[in-house]
């Protein structure tokens, strides 16, 4: 096996190893260097956490409590996998003094459940529901570099980037929807040294596969007469057709995306314009695109003159763009995986890009709520995002409120120069 799943050597010692890891993670705290006894997996993670200026200090912020917490959860669509959840581990994590966590796609514990003397020890560093674990607040953890990376990891001892969890030994894997490959979370088992084995990592993997096979199950999946499309923070849509999961080029992702907001159809000419800046593009260059994407999708999908599609389509950004109208921000969020086809330079993309992410930080920034601002300023796309940052900082409890202060700063400056 490779350094990116094993934490702890067979017949290694765990006290020894934790030492080692100590020093190294002093080494890189003061001085930025990562040394040779660190995994791959982890010292990538750790340079990304002192990039998001993640304290080694600090500890999980508390986002969502109560009906909130409550509200949440019961319309994530873990919630429907959370009876197996527990029936694969919740006697493993009581046996072995363990706890079970699940959280959603931004790091953000929904449950935490097991043994209750080492819930009583973790709810000493906030691993807890409703806190925010994601590895650009709380550094590397199992749970938060698992979504970071989109696969299974495992974390021992000071592996971790924050010193408070350094007694601590973590597996989570992701958990994707079976049908168009959305991140929907991870599950997470947390504990003491007996979990840093590589018998704990292939155990979460297999427990989040089983779960993607119950939702496919409990979700049947899209019939002939429907189109499921998902764009936003991809460069290269996601189309499930009839069964079947197509990825899809960028040229055919644009084509579905504008022919999805345009049930009525649109003639050549007219995609011509939405989907070039080179207003001298050959016709005969969008007819072969489209004779393609028509063998791509079956017969009697793509219709022409004028060309439109002959099935339903349920489009990500277009179930935000419902959400948002019907006031529910928070849903509207979960919903949105990133700008719509962030590397397309199709002009009428570009404008359906802007407007979505525009109305929903818009919508972000008037509610004023610490968790949805966060979820929006910690994610590759609103990093940068200095309205935001404002609006955060001056909604986050005194105590928090540096690390965010600091970053309105750093922006500011970089945008007046």
């Amino acid at each position: 096996m490779t350094d990116t799943w094993v934490a702890l050597e067979a017949g290694a010692d765990p006290a020894e190893r934790r030492g080692v890891l100590r020093r190294a993670h002093e080494s890189f705290a003061t001085a930025g260097r990562v040394e040779r006894p660190v995994r791959s997996v982890v010292a990538a993670s750790w340079r990304r956490s002192a990039r998001a200026r993640v304290s080694p200090e600090g500890t999980a912020s508390v986002e969502l409590t109560d009906d909130g917490l409550t509200a949440y959860r019961d319309a994530h669509p873990l919630s429907r996998v959370m009876p197996l959840f527990r029936e694969l581990m919740g006697a493993y994590a009581m046996d072995g003094e363990h706890l079970m966590a699940v959280c959603d796609t931004h790091g953000r514990l929904l449950w935490v459940e097991g043994h209750p003397a080492t819930r009583l020890r973790a709810d000493r560093m906030n691993f807890v529901p409703g806190a925010r674990w994601s590895e650009a607040v709380t550094g590397t953890n199992a749970p938060g570099t698992a979504i970071a990376v989109d696969r299974p990891v495992q974390v021992f001892a000071a592996e971790h980037f924050q010193r408070p969890v350094h007694l601590w030994t973590c597996a989570a894997a992701p958990v994707h929807d079976p049908y168009t490959g959305r991140l929907l979370g991870a599950v997470d088992i947390t504990g003491g040294d007996r979990l840093a084995h590589p018998h704990s990592l292939a155990f979460v993997g297999a427990v989040a596969r089983a779960a993607e096979s119950q939702l496919a199950l409990l979700a049947p999946p899209p019939g002939a007469d429907s189109l499921r499309l998902s764009a936003l923070g991809r460069d290269e849509a996601l189309l499930a057709v009839a069964g079947r999961k197509v990825r899809l080029s960028r040229r055919h992702s644009e084509i579905l995306t504008l022919l999805a907001r345009r049930p009525e159809g649109a003639t050549g000419d007219e995609l011509l314009v939405e989907l070039y800046e080179d207003e001298s593009v050959n016709p005969v260059t969008l007819r072969a695109e489209l004779s393609r994407l028509r063998g791509l999708l079956g017969p009697g999908l793509l219709r022409s003159r004028p060309y439109r599609l002959a099935a339903r389509v349920d489009a990500d950004f277009d179930t935000v763009t419902r959400r948002l109208a019907s006031g529910a921000v928070a849903a509207a969020m979960s919903a949105y995986d990133g700008p719509l086809l962030p590397g397309s330079q199709a002009p009428t993309v570009v404008r359906l890009r802007r407007r979505l992410a525009d109305q929903l930080r818009a919508a972000l920034i008037a509610r004023g709520d610490p968790g949805l601002l966060a979820d929006w300023a910690y994610s590759p796309w609103g990093e940068d995002d200095l309205p935001v940052w404002r609006a955060l900082a001056s909604v986050l409890p005194v105590r928090q409120r540096p690390a965010a202060l600091a970053r309105v700063r750093e922006l500011d400056t970089w945008q007046r120069q």
